[in-house]
């Protein structure tokens, strides 16, 4: 397993070791939960958008993409 170094604000990671003791755990297993719950589920607003954008087809007459669905996510 990997190391990483990470550079946080003292109050942040007073704060941080603090919720991980709450919670019954390790700074370290708090972190390496977060990372792997933010890496694991695809982001499906992204992703939708993606797709709708390849569909798109431009000028083509695939489906328009209005502004404000820009700004919905």
């Amino acid at each position: 397993m990997a190391n990483v170094t990470l550079s946080v604000d003292d109050e942040l990671l007073a704060r941080s070791r603090i919720h991980a003791q709450k919670r019954g755990t390790s700074l370290n297993a708090l972190l390496r939960g977060y990372l792997e719950e933010a890496t694991s589920k695809p982001d499906l607003a992204v992703d939708e958008m993606i797709e709708r954008l390849k569909n798109s087809g431009g000028n083509s007459g695939g489906e328009k993409i209005e502004r404000s669905d820009l700004h919905r996510y």
